[in-house]
């Protein structure tokens, strides 16, 4: 298996539009494939020790020296890892978040989310959108593929998480309740801001056992409530100010969107609903929602790269 670059790309004349980029979309897996490879066997976590050889490495990971060696070869030329001489050694991008050597932000969960949960389900796609259907049992996960989506959404919404924090002002707000909250990253996050918040997460059964365990690892997610339940079936906690939708939006059908607001806005007394917008789904389709909900949009406010807060009073 190699990296294919613009040297094994097809050769046109100067008069026709150059396929280059279409051949980058199309060979884009094999790169991924390899980091994913790569985070799985461990290499960024052994070489945080210190430059080895590809036998040393090879030792290290217990991998035949073969196969070894082209996966590390795969992620040098990704500029993840740099070769001097015969030793490889972590770039500075790995060394700061693959290694698990105490980066702001560890990776290691996100890929290891695509490659094991969200990879398989891609290759669903074409039959998808065939049948107008989602993917079978996209969330029937176990207990260690739970754990891994959990884990995994945590890593790359953690940026999102500091933003709202820092793009939005709860000091008006006295309780937090965030609906499908994973482990609590988004309200860890408020609370380290605004100390006096009080946060309620509300996930199912499996996502909440995984979140019990990260939060009670945390002193401020041990201030914390977690509440169990299907937010589209179950009574929701009332008595809260503010329902967070933080990357759930994205995951649901219209109609089911429609009924979570529905649902949420019957919830609270009057105040906010804070959720993001622009994912899948356009501003106008969610104001609209929003509209048919008993909620009034107020503002749409940049959070920083593709990510949006749109902010909804309870009328």
């Amino acid at each position: 298996m190699e990296i294919m670059n613009s040297k094994s790309a097809p050769v046109v004349s100067q008069n026709a539009p150059n396929p280059l980029q279409i051949f980058e979309l199309a060979t884009g897996f094999m790169r991924a494939k390899h980091l994913f490879v790569a985070g799985e066997l461990g290499i960024f976590e052994k070489l945080a020790e210190g430059p080895a050889t590809f036998d040393e490495l090879a030792a290290k990971l217990g991998t035949p020296r073969r196969t070894t060696r082209i996966v590390a070869d795969a992620v040098t030329a990704l500029g993840l890892l740099e070769r001097q001489g015969d030793k490889y050694r972590n770039s500075a991008l790995a060394q700061a978040h693959l290694s698990g050597s105490g980066g702001a932000v560890d990776m290691r969960p996100f890929l290891r989310f695509w490659n094991r949960l969200s990879y398989k389900r891609w290759l669903g796609l074409e039959d998808s959108v065939r049948q107008g259907k989602g993917v079978a049992g996209e969330f029937n996960f176990t207990p260690e593929e739970q754990k891994i989506f959990s884990e995994g959404v945590e890593a790359f919404s953690a940026g999102d998480a500091l933003a709202l924090a820092s793009g939005y002002d709860f000091s008006r707000h006295m309780r937090v309740l965030d609906l499908g909250g994973g482990t609590g990253s988004f309200l860890k996050a408020l609370l380290q801001r605004y100390p006096k918040l009080q946060c309620t997460l509300y996930e199912l059964a499996t996502a909440a056992a995984v979140a019990r365990k990260r939060l009670a690892e945390d002193p401020q997610g041990q201030r914390i409530e977690i509440v169990e339940g299907d937010f589209l079936k179950d009574p929701l906690p009332k008595g809260h100010d503010v329902v967070l939708l933080a990357h759930v939006i994205h995951a649901l059908v219209s109609e089911s969107n429609l009924e979570l607001l529905r649902r949420a806005r019957q919830a609270v007394a009057p105040g906010l609903v804070v959720g993001g917008a622009g994912d899948v789904y356009s501003v106008e389709e969610a104001r609209g929602w929003l509209d048919k909900s008993g909620w009034r949009f107020v503002e749409l406010r940049p959070l920083g790269g593709p990510i949006s807060l749109l902010v909804a009073e309870a009328g």
